[in-house]
């Protein structure tokens, strides 16, 4: 009678812990609302390195001689972050955290150091950068769409300063739109990669812009184009990720595309067809986190982005289905496994990541979830 009542007790308590631990972390996984506390956290992490010129990896074709310059130099704008395209999502960041939380420890630093790099004068020597020869390929289309994100923000946002950065980079945004009306209709194939070229991500944040600022022009073109890349796809091979060192879903970046894209029932329609055995949990390979081995290594860190990304990514497709929708339940249910698993490292004390995994968490902590 002893040992039954004892059995029973401890099976009592065990059920009771699972309970508790399994609640703890249903409401962690729960809460990725972007707090006041993770906000100065994550800009006092881009405020490191968007004035710090090396380390550098620049993405530079040099025509003569007099091309060997300094990153400030050449870039006086976005020099820093390790590259150009991080700066500028650094920049993105900044402006978005202090547009929703503006009494922020960090608030006159963030003024201090836009005020610092988006001038007129460094804003047309980035301008005439991309002007020069054969620099027509510079950034496309990662860094132009993050650069067209930040000026989003900026064209959005009713404050004096960012009207006066607005107005500075606007030059450098009206080269970029340009380029993009230029090399779509040049680019007969999408490129699927799940790291910088990746023509999803490059199309979505981009007609973001267009339909913000009403660029009717700049909208159709990437309407047209994403139609012509990927209406037909279907049964998309999504096992076959991760590669080893993505930072994006090919798949889901161009669900997260097409959502942008398609009406309503269209897009649920083509999401089906797209990945048809999803509401099963398959492939498992696109639903569990990536794992990084090895956070101080350039490229394995991708994998921390890739899950911030993954998770931005199902959330916002899932936001675009049915609420009764199993495929719903089931993107809402991985991005939060995603979440709770990057979100942990994105200040891993290296460079390699923290120099750019807070843009991605930013992002991902702003998007609705669903």
């Amino acid at each position: 009678m002893f040992k039954q009542s004892l059995f029973i007790l401890v099976a009592v308590i065990i059920f009771q812990t699972v309970q508790i631990n399994a609640q703890v972390t249903k409401s962690k996984l729960q809460d990725l609302s972007l707090t006041q506390s993770q906000a100065s956290h994550f800009a006092g992490l881009a405020l490191k390195c968007v004035a710090r010129e090396y380390p550098n990896k620049p993405e530079h074709v040099m025509n003569t001689g007099r091309d060997v310059e300094s990153p400030k130099t050449l870039h006086p704008a976005f020099y820093g972050c390790y590259d150009w395209h991080s700066s500028v999502h650094g920049h993105w960041m900044l402006v978005r955290l202090l547009r929703m939380f503006p009494g922020l420890p960090e608030a006159q630093d963030i003024r201090k150091a836009l005020d610092a790099n988006l001038t007129a004068e460094n804003i047309r020597a980035e301008t005439a950068y991309l002007k020069q020869a054969n620099r027509q390929s510079f950034e496309r289309t990662y860094g132009w769409a993050w650069l067209l994100k930040l000026a989003e923000e900026l064209a959005t946002w009713n404050d004096t300063n960012a009207r006066s950065w607005s107005s500075n980079l606007q030059p450098l945004v009206d080269a970029l739109v340009s380029q993009y009306l230029t090399f779509l209709p040049k680019q007969t194939y999408p490129i699927r990669t799940g790291v910088h070229p990746n023509t999803a991500f490059g199309l979505a944040f981009a007609i973001d812009y267009a339909k913000t600022v009403q660029n009717e022009k700049l909208a159709a073109l990437i309407a047209e184009r994403s139609r012509t890349y990927f209406a037909n796809d279907k049964d998309y091979p999504a096992a076959w990720e991760p590669g080893g060192e993505d930072f994006f879903s090919p798949a889901l970046m161009e669900a997260d595309l097409m959502r942008r894209v398609l009406k309503p029932a269209e897009f649920q329609r083509w999401f089906r067809r797209f990945l048809p055995r999803l509401a099963a949990g398959v492939p498992r390979s696109l639903l569990q986190p990536a794992v990084v081995t090895d956070r101080t290594d350039p490229k394995l860190v991708h994998l921390d982005g890739l899950n911030l990304s993954r998770a931005w990514c199902m959330r916002s497709i899932a936001t675009a289905l049915p609420m009764n929708d199993p495929e719903r339940k089931v993107l809402a249910r991985s991005a939060r496994l995603h979440a709770g698993d990057a979100l942990a490292h994105v200040a891993s004390g290296d460079y390699a990541g923290e120099h750019w995994l807070a843009s991605f968490a930013v992002y991902l902590l702003s998007t609705p979830e669903p």
